[in-house]
Parts: structure tokens; sequence; C-alpha cells
């Protein structure tokens, strides 16, 4: 459910603002309503020859972590690509012969957010890392099948990767697809086929 026009910001934060506004129920009765918008990001998946580049990280307050580079859009004016760029090379010191948008991730329920993902091809290094106080980070290159063994670990944080990760594990249409646009040329995803009773809805 998009934010109303006559919502009111009741909060605003460093990354998330909330939103209030009264709602009709079905019933006539009159509830207040709430969500939250946060900073939109960018996750970028960087190739180095034939290896993916993850990153091992930690941020004050938690345990090491495996990731991809990434951040959140949090200057004015800047593109989701520019900010996918900045990103890359603070993290990783890389930068890549060719960046693409491969697809843009917005979750449902009370949370208004986008995500872009980013494949940035041919990467090579060009700087050393130009970390924030509040982060640690190492990066791996890793083997199409080592990305993909990383979700295994209780500690590998792809958030909406994951379900492209886990698919291209068990369908090998999914593994071409996955494998074909971070090495390759961009595709479609296959459609996986639906089984199970027929739905009335």
């Amino acid at each position: 459910m998009p934010i109303p026009n006559k919502a009111k910001k009741v909060f605003k934060g460093i990354i998330f603002d909330v939103y209030q506004w009264p709602q009709k129920m079905f019933d006539g009765s009159i509830v207040k309503f709430e969500r939250v918008t946060r900073q939109s990001t960018v996750v970028i998946i960087p190739i180095v020859g034939s290896k993916i580049v993850t990153v091992k990280q930690k941020q004050p307050g938690t345990d090491w972590y495996y990731d991809l580079p990434s951040g959140r859009m949090d200057r004015k004016g800047e593109s989701p690509k520019n900010a996918a760029l900045r990103e890359l090379l603070e993290e990783t010191g890389l930068k890549p012969k060719t960046i693409k948008l491969w697809k843009t991730y917005s979750p449902s329920g009370k949370v208004i957010q986008k995500v872009y993902f980013f494949i940035a091809q041919g990467c090579m290094k060009s700087a050393k890392q130009k970390l924030d106080p509040g982060e640690k980070i190492q990066t791996q290159n890793k083997t199409f099948d080592e990305f993909l063994k990383l979700s295994d670990n209780a500690r590998c944080f792809f958030g909406p990767l994951m379900i492209d990760v886990l698919l291209a594990r068990i369908h090998t249409e999914n593994r071409k697809y996955l494998q074909t646009s971070f090495f390759g040329k961009w595709r479609q995803p296959p459609q996986i086929p639906k089984k199970g009773p027929k739905s009335n809805w």
C-alpha cells in the first residue's frame, strides 16, 4: 500500500521516516495507519575475470558476515548508478569496465524502500579501500559455485538475492540464468512451473 497524500510525517530519522494517517475500516471505524520509508540502497555484484567479488565485513555491534558491496543512497541528487560506482570503489577499490542495472527490488509490507542490484563486469583494482569508521571489510573472490555455496552459511546476508541463489542451486535453468547474468548477456529469468492443486482465485 502506498503512503496516501493525507499522511503526516511524524518522525524524520537518519535512515527512516515514519508516516501516519487516519484510515476508514470496513465497519466505518477510523484507525491510525502507519508506514515507514527507508533510504534506497544499491547492491553491486562485481565480476573479476571468472570470479565474483564478495565481502566479509563487520560493523559495530555485529559479528563477521558475508555480503556484497552495498550502501545507502544518502547523497543528494545521486543516481543509483553513481551510488553503485561510489560504493564499489569505497568498499573494494574496484572500477568496472561496464556496470548495468540488473533488477530493482521493492519489499512489500510496512517499510517502503527500493534496492537496486547492479552487475559490474570487468572490474579492476584502481584504488585502496576508503571505508567508513564503522566498517571492516575484507574482499574475497569466489567462483560461481563457491558463491552459491555461501548460502549454506548462516552469516550470509544476501537479502533478496538469496532467492535467486537458492533457485540456481535446485533448478538448472535458474542456474544458467544467474550465471549468464553475471558473466554474459542479460536475459529474462526462467519461469518455474507451478505445481499443486488449481486455485479458485
